[in-house]
């Protein structure tokens, strides 16, 4: 033990205290969510001992994808609008649904409600994709378009929780953290999870839907900004000296090598010497590395960054490919706030909603596939562009649709997922899947798959209980083979 760290110890100076008095901006990268609670009983998981936590590391079997992207399409994407065209539904508008329908809110007619947009076929496959998607149909013969998927409830908030960890139940861990507790990261001067979300603010549900839950917080998104500072809080809000910030850290790491070897195993105190020394080298490399300049213009006009409307889910997706092609395992990329905070929730104005969502991500989500194809990376990363549900198809509002959980659409791409492939089908209405149906923990275990991960074998061992993200003794999960290639 050093002799200062002896003198600030004999003069009772706390850990918590000595992070206050230092103060540097290197402690902001995860420090609300690390010191919230020092009392926090998660059992340590460092994947071996004496090894970094995010050191990278082989799954299973040998995976065909290293990354996943997921652009979270937060609200509810109205499938019959967007991916599953339906003839009858569209005949039959403004009749009444020949049967019954679970709805979530009061203001629904039970009256079929048409699309109406145009569909068309796109690409040497063929898939049939609405109007107000048409980027996204320049890379229809990369995508994996999933029609069956089904999930557990309705509700955003418990859906999201499905979608994101498995189950609808708050604080569990997401799957990014899943799955960068299971493969670490190939990058040791960036988190292995990274979120990109609107500056303007959060949408439903917030931080949660990319909490590590009970496993250790090393393994919890980590958030990114797609204007200003890209990296929340790395700067000291006062500058000093290198060799200052030097001694300070240097007192910082003493004095937490102390407290861990009292009391070894605490996940809370191990994630924060890890994302203290990991905040220390991001403020050599991560501005540098997330510069959006010094991409060429033609990338930058391919993501719409030219474009105030798709500038901002532009500059996350391009960004999102910058860390995948760095290292980062997992990056996750949130929907704008506008037309709202759950801006596919169209309860109201359903063609105005879409129109105006669709006008902002279809473009820079198109340009990602193409962007990653053609620097060689999309073979290796998940690309998965999903709401939490579906919707209805009858009318909600005079011109909206309700919430649906028995049918919505998702796509693919890249990672070993079928190319120009259609999976599944809905009925008649798109209101129920009913042919090769799709889980959210099926969907799960085939992403794991992809990255050599047994979704079976992923365990932590949580109150007594071998936990899983897909549990498959409790929701039969299986891997979807039949959209793989």
């Amino acid at each position: 033990m050093s002799n200062d760290l002896h003198s600030e110890l004999t003069l009772g100076i706390s850990r918590r205290a000595a992070l206050g008095s230092l103060g540097g901006g290197f402690s902001g990268l995860v420090l609300t969510a690390l010191l919230a609670d020092e009392s926090h009983g998660a059992a340590s998981a460092a994947p071996s001992a004496g090894s970094s936590p995010l050191a990278p590391r082989s799954g299973h079997f040998p995976a065909r994808a290293k990354a996943v992207i997921q652009l979270c399409q937060n609200g509810g994407p109205s499938q019959m609008d967007l991916f599953d065209p339906k003839p009858e539904l569209s005949k039959r508008s403004g009749q009444p649904y020949p049967g019954e329908v679970e709805t979530f809110q009061l203001g629904n007619k039970n009256v079929l409600l048409g699309s109406p947009f145009t569909f068309s076929r796109h690409g040497a496959c063929g898939m049939e994709l609405s109007e107000v998607i048409p980027h996204l149909g320049t890379v229809a013969d990369d995508l994996c378009l999933v029609r069956s998927m089904h999930t557990d409830n309705n509700n955003h908030p418990f859906a999201l929780n499905t979608l994101q960890t498995g189950k609808v139940f708050a604080g569990r861990p997401a799957m990014g953290s899943w799955i960068t507790y299971a493969l670490g990261s190939e990058n040791r001067d960036l988190p292995a999870y990274v979120v990109l979300r609107d500056p303007a603010g959060y949408n439903t549900s917030g931080k949660m839907v990319w909490s590590s839950g009970w496993l250790p917080a090393i393994y919890q998104g980590t958030e990114f900004a797609s204007q200003g500072a890209p990296v929340l809080h790395l700067e000291p809000a006062r500058k000093s000296s290198a060799g200052l910030q030097a001694r300070s850290r240097r007192l910082l790491d003493e004095m937490n090598a102390a407290h861990l070897r009292a009391h070894p195993g605490e996940s809370e105190l191990e994630a924060r010497i890890e994302n203290f020394a990991l905040a220390a080298r991001m403020q050599a490399s991560a501005a540098a590395m997330l510069d959006l300049s010094a991409e060429s213009a033609d990338t930058r006009r391919l993501y719409g960054l030219d474009d105030p409307e798709t500038a901002g889910y532009g500059s996350r997706c391009l960004m999102a490919r910058r860390l995948v092609e760095s290292g980062v395992r997992f990056v996750q990329v949130f929907p704008p706030l506008k037309p709202s905070f759950q801006p596919w929730d169209t309860h109201s104005n359903n063609a105005g909603g879409l129109r105006a969502i669709c006008g902002k991500v279809d473009r820079p989500s198109a340009a990602l596939i193409t962007d990653l194809k053609r620097r060689g990376l999309l073979d290796e990363t998940i690309v998965m562009w999903s709401g939490e549900f579906g919707r209805l198809p009858i009318t909600e509002n005079a011109d909206g649709r309700d919430h649906n959980r028995h049918a919505f659409s998702l796509l693919m791409a890249g990672g070993g997922f079928r190319g120009g492939h259609v999976h599944g089908a809905t009925d008649d209405f798109g209101y129920k899947a009913v042919e090769q149906r799709v889980s959210v923990p099926d969907l799960h275990a085939t992403i794991l798959h992809q990255l050599g991960i047994d979704h079976t074998r992923l365990t932590f061992n949580h109150s007594g209980r071998p936990e899983r993200l897909t549990d498959p003794e409790v929701t039969g999960a299986r891997v979807v083979r039949e959209i793989l290639a």
